[in-house]
């Protein structure tokens, strides 16, 4: 059985999404880690309800940062739990090369655009507000850049007249839920 570390930063929605893959058996794995970097986020209660006890990452007073050395130890950490696969779930720090280094090409990370368009923060506001026609989402491998990775996967959804950052937010997220669980199963296939 493939195992899978989820590290987030909010709600939890797209661990939630591999989680029920996961029990539709969709995709033969299982998550044995789940870390947050932001205390009370709602991803803590979604990895108890499946039994994960979540972690608080060690990242507080860093502003996008997250320090090498809790990177090293989190690599050791997951390495010694046998994790064949990181995925980063709105997981809002760069991974830099403790983790890149032992997890080569296997650490995913799903984005709110069709990057290369809008990385970083808010890309569905910065498609609202460039008069896009076009958003979605894309599954790439993390590499030390802001989602410059190589592209996976992306699923794409219309930027509709009169849509709102919200509006548009919320359709690439259910894509997001669709994509994310079946991209991961698609990667841990080939490992």
């Amino acid at each position: 059985m493939k195992k899978i570390a989820i590290l987030g930063s909010g709600s939890g929605s797209n661990m939630q999404a591999i989680a029920d893959a996961i029990a539709a058996g969709q995709l033969a794995a299982e998550i044995v880690y789940v870390g947050c970097d932001i205390p009370g986020a709602y991803i803590f209660e979604r990895a108890k309800q499946i039994g994960v006890e979540p972690v608080l990452l060690d990242c507080q007073g860093y502003k996008q940062k997250f320090p090498k050395e809790s990177q090293a130890e989190l690599a050791a950490h997951l390495k010694s739990l046998g994790v064949d696969l990181i995925c980063l779930a709105g997981f809002m720090r760069l991974v830099g090369a403790p983790l890149l280094e032992v997890f080569p090409d296997r650490i995913l990370n799903i984005h709110p655009s069709l990057l290369p368009a809008y990385p970083g923060l808010h890309a569905w506001e910065q498609a609202v507000d460039d008069g896009a026609e076009e958003s979605g989402c894309t599954v790439h491998y993390v590499d030390a850049g802001m989602d410059t990775g190589e592209i996976i996967a992306q699923s794409r959804v219309p930027v509709l007249e009169g849509d709102t950052a919200k509006s548009l937010h919320e359709r690439i997220q259910v894509q997001e839920r669709l994509l994310y669980p079946q991209v991961v199963a698609d990667v841990l296939a080939k490992l």
